[in-house]
């Protein structure tokens, strides 16, 4: 995997994630937006309304001093408690389509936002019972931001072997006088891994790191 940054990477991603989610939010019925996700306390509608608020937090480009925090994210949330999950999903898409352009020239600082926002939609998937949950066609393109936001985490450095591609990804950052890890598995459950979301039900072997090592959220 390149080290090089691609500008254009992460709205690639968010407008890739938008063409294939879109389609399933306008056809949900309301019930759906209140299943309960993996993210401690949110529903599928906390966590819509978070990634469509800081989209376009993004493209606006409102940061406050606790921008992106838990406190700034629950406040984004109760301001559209009001809107209906149409105006949600409304927000989302115009997020997932203009804040690539604004990532793209933030030099690197705003990449880890698209990826976030790609496992997010893989929560809703994954609340909604749906096959693929942090797979479809974003998923090669996500991979591609894990590795070096990773390294900007300096999580321990590891050589993930993906069984259902046949690659070799280094990811993470070398530590003095220890030897990488070793991950096989697929990509979905290596995302898994990495954003601290359930492995029930999922194959894999990870040695010379813990799981709690790899978390970048």
């Amino acid at each position: 995997m390149a080290d090089e940054r691609d500008p254009e990477l992460p709205g690639l991603l968010l407008r890739t994630e938008r063409d294939d989610l879109l389609p399933l939010l306008r056809a949900a019925a309301v019930s759906d937006f209140g299943l309960r996700t993996a993210c401690p306390g949110w529903t599928v509608r906390h966590v819509l309304a978070h990634c469509g608020s800081v989209l376009n937090r993004v493209v606006e480009s409102r940061f406050g001093p606790d921008v992106f925090s838990p406190e700034c994210n629950d406040r984004d949330i109760a301001e559209r408690a009001d809107w209906t999950d149409a105006q949600v999903v409304d927000e989302l898409e115009r997020g997932m389509a203009e804040a690539g352009a604004a990532i793209a020239k933030a030099g690197g600082v705003l990449d880890g936002v698209a990826l976030g926002e790609w496992i997010h939609a893989g929560d809703v998937r994954e609340a909604w019972g749906l096959e693929g949950a942090y797979q479809g066609p974003g998923l090669a393109h996500a991979l591609r931001l894990l590795a070096p936001f990773a390294r900007s985490r300096k999580t321990p450095l590891l050589v993930a072997r993906l069984e259902d591609t046949g690659e070799e990804l280094t990811i993470g950052t070398e530590h003095e006088g220890r030897a990488p890890g070793r991950y096989w598995g697929d990509g979905a459950t290596l995302i898994r891994l990495y954003a601290d979301r359930p492995l029930v039900g999922t194959r894999y072997e990870l040695e010379g790191v813990k799981e709690s090592e790899l978390f970048v959220f």
